[in-house]
């Protein structure tokens, strides 16, 4: 090997030893769990995608930083490529080849997206997420379903969390009201968005640098403000909407909240300002927040879609399409600030021969062909050496097969945590550890 290679991973990808996989393995088959319970099926789809359908003008928009970020390469007939920056395009762009599917269809994908962005501490350049989308729904109780499904899925891991959700049809008709033009609207939008992270002032700065007027700003801010209520939110937007597209996404909310009231989510919030940065959003939008946490950062968001599919199709045919992102990461992080998370193993047992190694291997199989995890020693080790082996992974119990024990047809359990020892029969032992 050359002396100046250096051994490393890329920037801003991670290994993860069992211990983080255990539990990102829980989380996973957690939001599974709740997924299929909502009658959504899993598809899978491949990580790296055509170029030109991650960059099209109506995927991610040509102002947003995804676009900007998309890892890119091409393969050996100089067909550029790009690996995927979210999993809601690859997923429209599945439909859009396969359009024939019967509706509704529901289903949910997990995997990795990558983002060749600027790094930072909790920002990685491939991170997991877990999406459910409704394909088919115009109606927005598919969206309430999608809010409903977020707060379940936060139920399970022990979470409260805020849902705060709006529509683009609102953000939209708004700005058409303070007559932004269209080159404009999707770039305030992206400023818009970043209202939690910069604040009025902030947002005020970037409208500013953009070209829009003072006094439109000034304007804007009054029809964002929320009420202390979703009614007095609604209310007071009322009074000042005109256009169509407004109304439209004042029914969108209205019908909203009716739904929201049926599938009983408690803590859910009209927040005018919440825009999501994608261009490819055409209606409700909605992201869930952590409560009593220290991560401030969305732990999901998405929205509806009901444009980008039929656009992949070559035309203005709407197909509703609806969903959310599930962060990976973020439930990691705060799981872990939650909870004491020390689980390194998925092993329930570590036989240990002693002088017994072909014997013990019959052992080792019936107690797997049991639907016991189980590991033995390999390495024809000493009895201190594999008790430190089975402590250091965590090994819940331990087994011992010397002669004496097969004679006897009895074997020595030990519990790991509490140190005490039976001597059982095999059959006893898989009813104890099952």
């Amino acid at each position: 090997m050359d002396k100046k290679f250096k051994l490393q991973s890329a920037k801003g990808v991670r290994d993860f030893p069992p211990q983080e996989k255990i539990l990102r393995d829980r989380i996973l088959n957690t939001i599974k769990e709740v997924f299929e319970l909502y009658g959504f099926n899993p598809i899978e789809l491949p990580i790296l995608e055509r170029y030109d359908t991650l960059a099209a003008k109506f995927t991610a928009g040509e102002e947003s930083d995804a676009l900007k970020e998309i890892f890119v390469t091409q393969d050996n007939g100089k067909r550029k490529l790009g690996l995927r920056f979210d999993l809601t395009v690859p997923f429209s762009r599945y439909i859009g080849l396969n359009p024939d599917v019967k509706m509704p269809f529901k289903k949910y994908i997990t995997g990795q997206v990558f983002r060749d962005g600027p790094m930072k501490k909790g920002r990685y350049r491939e991170f997991t997420q877990f999406d459910p989308d409704i394909v088919g729904c115009a109606d927005v109780i598919a969206d309430a379903e999608i809010m409903s499904i977020t707060e379940e899925v936060f139920k399970r891991f022990g979470f409260d969390v805020e849902i705060e959700f709006n529509t683009r049809k609102l953000l939209n008709g708004i700005l058409e009201d303070l007559k932004v033009s269209d080159e404009q609207k999707m770039s305030a939008i992206i400023s818009i968005d970043k209202f939690k992270k910069i604040g009025e002032k902030g947002v005020r700065k970037e409208l500013l640098e953009k070209g829009i007027d003072e006094d439109k700003i000034s304007k804007l801010f009054v029809y964002l403000k929320p009420g202390k209520t979703n009614e007095e939110t609604y209310q007071n937007i009322k009074k000042l909407i005109k256009s169509d597209i407004c109304l439209e996404g004042l029914k969108e909310i209205e019908d909203l909240l009716a739904y929201i009231k049926e599938y009983d989510l408690k803590h859910v919030t009209f927040l005018p300002s919440l825009a999501r940065g994608l261009a490819y959003y055409t209606g409700p939008v909605y992201e869930a927040f952590l409560k009593d946490s220290t991560i401030t950062s969305s732990a999901a968001g998405g929205g509806r879609y009901d444009e980008m599919i039929g656009k992949f199709l070559g035309g203005k045919r709407v197909i509703p399409a609806t969903g959310i992102s599930f962060g990976i990461e973020v439930i990691v992080e705060a799981l872990k600030e939650k909870e004491k998370l020390d689980q390194k193993t998925v092993t329930s047992v570590y036989v240990i021969p002693i002088k017994t190694r072909k014997e013990t291997i019959k052992i080792v199989q019936k107690l797997r062909k049991s639907g016991i995890k189980t590991d033995m020693d390999l390495m024809t080790r000493g009895i201190s050496k594999n008790l430190q082996y089975a402590n250091t992974y965590g090994i819940p119990y331990v087994i011992f097969v010397g002669q004496r024990e097969l004679d006897e047809g009895k074997f020595k359990l030990r519990d790991m945590k509490s140190g005490e020892e039976e001597m059982l029969e095999l059959d006893d032992i898989i009813k104890k550890l099952k």
